[in-house]
């Protein structure tokens, strides 16, 4: 409950936040955004902490954890509006971070109960610590893939065959829809916008269609796997669904990529660009960093199913692997060389000969450099966040607010949608920190929901933001906007479709 000295004060604020929109209009780009926000975080501003029976402090009715749930607004509007501020998003949560948590550590200590508080924050922080190693090493391949040149030699052979603009539509998508399963959302989106923008230059009406059809087929294909998004990663290191569950959304991701790329197909020219001419080669050992890649997830996996053992272990391991061929590597260039020097002379390959002169040694750790060190500590700051509001109290409010007083399934479809404004990282963390009691087919449910519902809007997933700054001009967000009923369209029939082809597995709770 609010006190009655606070009622006041919190009243005018609002009142003077309704006077003045404009005050807020630095931190997210369009004014009075925040009101509804800062309105609902100031309810929450009760009297004084209660403690409870098992030594864990309430805090949802005391001013330092409405405090709390203002700093995390305050630092997610501040994401939100990261191009518009050019602020990466990873400060802001940092902060909002260390923040709660310093407020958690000293009420704590004032109640006489550090140790409680240390090790709820060790806990969050090991549940961080195996997903950071689990992602790092699977952007150090990724990276290692694009330095070998593997996606550079499929967007030159895209190129090199002149397909028309309908073929380049349905081509980049399906890619989209069956790479972004392995590699993450992100690094398949730009992929593809890049041979779109390259082979449609100046076409801004295609450009725009191909990256709508981009973000929403990788999101689509990210949500059937436990490596296309992190969402489903979570959900899979919970171990909540197991690795071969995941592969029960596949029919539903589909038919939410293919909805709306059948309606946008009716609105493409079927016209022939000019070929291109892009000759690329992969580098040395580009095949076999594949093959490693495969091999590390077999080994997260197996380690996982068979021997019960976090799946990071087999993600470090494979780092290991990758290590060992960077070595050989290495220890090999100089015998290479000179049997490929010796070769394209024989040949009068000349090209292939000048481009030796640019070959440099394969290094691991480069490539652990190059990973997305902005996206892991955004990551950070959202877990321990969301961790720490958890602790408060918050989470099991919003978890009785959502799963008791509402039905599983209609909550789930509606955090999906929010997911489209919200990123989909702190809305899965909180759903399983919740811990809903629901059925099997209700995790699957929201994992395919948070997966695919941040393709509505093109700020709704890392996706459609990095494409908006690769195709700048071209793909926009009121351009995504107005395909925003047919995405709609797709959201809801791929949700109809998992309710219809697993009902079985929804139980008493359907």
């Amino acid at each position: 409950m609010l006190s009655p000295t606070s009622l006041p004060r919190m009243i005018d604020a609002m009142l003077t936040l309704c006077r003045f929109p404009h005050r807020t209009r630095h931190l997210t780009g369009r004014p009075g955004i925040l009101l509804p926000l800062l309105g609902l975080a100031l309810l929450t501003l009760p009297a004084s902490p209660a403690l409870a029976a098992a030594g864990e402090i309430d805090l949802t009715q005391s001013f330092v954890g409405g405090l709390a749930v203002v700093i995390f607004i305050l630092a997610y509007s501040l994401v939100m509006a990261e191009e518009k501020i050019h602020m990466r998003k990873s400060k802001p949560v940092l902060v909002a971070a260390g923040i709660i948590w310093g407020l958690i550590g000293w009420i704590y200590v004032q109640s006489g109960l550090p140790d409680a508080s240390e090790h709820a924050f060790r806990t969050t922080l090991l549940e961080f610590t195996e997903l950071m190693l689990f992602l790092l090493v699977a952007m150090t391949y990724i990276n290692a893939m694009d330095e070998r040149g593997v996606f550079d030699a499929l967007r030159a052979w895209m190129v090199h065959k002149g397909f028309s603009f309908r073929s380049l539509f349905w081509i980049t998508g399906l890619l989209a829809f069956v790479i972004s399963p392995v590699a993450d959302n992100m690094t398949t989106a730009l992929l593809m916008c890049a041979v779109v923008t390259k082979v449609a230059e100046g076409d801004k009406r295609f450009i725009n269609l191909a990256c709508i059809n981009i973000v929403v087929a990788a999101n689509a294909g990210g949500a059937f796997s436990p490596f296309g998004d992190i969402t489903t990663l979570l959900v899979w290191q919970a171990g909540i669904v197991k690795f071969h569950e995941f592969f029960e959304l596949l029919t539903p991701s589909l038919v939410n990529f293919l909805i709306p790329a059948l309606a946008m197909n009716a609105f493409i020219k079927n016209r022939k660009p000019a070929a291109l001419e892009e000759e690329i080669y992969m580098k040395r050992g580009a095949r076999r960093i594949i093959l490693l890649f495969i091999l590390t997830v077999a080994t997260a996996v197996a380690y996982h199913t068979l021997l019960k053992l976090p799946p990071v272990l087999g993600m470090m391991t494979g780092l290991g692997y990758l290590q060992f061929f960077g070595y050989y590597l290495r220890q090999t260039l100089p015998r290479s060389l000179a049997r490929k020097r010796s070769l394209y002379t024989q040949r009068g390959d000349w090209k292939r000969l000048e481009q030796l002169g640019s070959v440099v040694p394969f290094d691991v750790f480069s490539r652990v450099a190059r990973a997305e060190w902005d996206t892991l500590l955004f990551f950070y700051g959202v877990v321990m966040c969301v961790g720490g509001l958890g602790f408060m109290g918050y989470l099991s409010l919003l978890s009785d607010a959502l799963y008791t007083q509402w039905h599983a399934t209609g909550a789930n479809i509606a955090l999906g949608v929010i997911s489209a404004v919200i990123d989909n990282i702190p809305v899965m963390f909180a759903v399983l920190t919740m811990e809903p009691d629901m059925s099997h087919g209700h995790w699957l449910l929201i994992t395919l929901t948070a997966g695919v519902g941040g393709s509505l809007l093109s700020v709704g997933s890392a996706a459609g933001v990095a494409l908006m700054g690769q195709a700048r001009g071209s793909y926009t967000f009121l351009g995504h906007l107005r395909w925003t009923p047919v995405i709609a369209l797709g959201y809801a029939a791929s949700v109809a479709t998992h309710l219809w082809l697993n009902a079985g597995s929804f139980g008493i709770y359907n």
